[in-house]
């Protein structure tokens, strides 16, 4: 689900989540601050948004349901997809961010180990979670630079 975008950007997200609400929250939040938001309900449709889109930042939900057109249970998981994401060509240079309902102690460390730029456990504080995306694309600039 695509919603129209503001026109100044400060960078293009994608926000992963199987969750309409919490796409619609992730949404608003950011689009408020200046990103323009493309949402994914599953994997298998974000891969394809990922290859499409120059994104500049990647929200990452960890529990999906089964999606058989990735494989089923183990390729719908947020793990798999943080692998995946890592691997690609299209988004080896974009942060991810994990933003999930599972515990901290459960999961921060291994996501943060398996890739992804920050951890996030909902409810997110959008205030922080806008001020670290803003930190990664300043970061990932200044990197750009020669």
């Amino acid at each position: 689900m695509n919603l129209p975008s503001a026109s100044t950007t400060l960078g293009k997200v994608l926000v992963i989540d199987d969750n309409p609400i919490i796409q619609r929250t992730m949404y608003f939040a950011l689009r408020d601050r200046g990103y323009t938001v493309l949402m994914s309900g599953n994997i298998s449709e974000a891969l394809k948004i990922v290859r499409q889109e120059r994104l500049d930042a990647i929200l990452l939900d960890l529990n999906f349901p089964p999606d058989a057109s990735v494989g089923g249970n183990a390729m719908s998981d947020g793990f798999w997809a943080l692998g995946w994401l890592r691997r690609m060509e299209e988004a080896r240079e974009t942060p991810v961010i994990v933003v999930s309902s599972d515990p901290p102690e459960k999961s921060k460390a291994h996501a943060l180990a398996a890739g992804a730029a920050a951890y996030f456990h909902k409810p997110v504080d959008k205030q922080e979670l806008a001020a670290t995306i803003a930190e990664l694309l300043a970061h990932k600039s200044a990197a750009a630079l020669p």
